[in-house]
């Protein structure tokens, strides 16, 4: 028997095979959709999956503007932020975020940020993540393939 076919692959950066992936946004619900995100980011659809490596694709969101929040999460549901001056604490709502100019992405950013892992790894992954407001998007040059977010668990 060959025990060479037993040994665990591990990837690395190199062996790594990273995507560009477009999703639509329109009508997803906010948690449901980042939680499947950040797998796709992570690489956890994929048989190589290596914990310690970024093996995710790239993920480019588009429509971001249009996902909706279930129960009274859009006007009750309270972001906070410090500005690290003394009485700086800010606080939003994610009707109130809507309003500003990238206010759509900040949203998604937040609820993909907080999926993925914790320090060195996580913030480098979260830059796999583009997300636009409208329909268009300018990373037609990567050639991205379309996926529909609803066949992934």
């Amino acid at each position: 028997m060959n025990t060479l076919s037993y040994k665990t692959i591990s990837a690395n950066k190199e062996t790594a095979k990273k995507e560009w992936v477009v999703i639509d946004a329109t009508d997803q619900v906010v948690g449901r959709l980042c939680s499947k995100v950040a797998k796709i980011i992570r690489g956890k659809y994929k048989p190589n999956f290596t914990p310690h490596v970024d093996c995710g694709d790239n993920v480019i969101i588009i429509n971001a503007d249009k996902v909706v929040f279930t129960g009274k999460k859009e006007t009750d549901k309270v972001y906070t932020h410090y500005t690290g001056y003394p009485g700086g604490q800010r606080f939003n709502t994610p009707a109130g975020l809507r309003t500003r100019k990238g206010g759509a992405e900040r949203i998604i950013r937040h609820a993909v940020k907080g999926m993925l892992p914790k320090g060195i790894l996580g913030r480098h992954l979260l830059n796999n993540l583009y997300v636009f407001e409208g329909t268009e998007h300018n990373k037609e040059a990567q050639k991205p393939k379309a996926i529909d977010i609803n066949q992934y668990k």
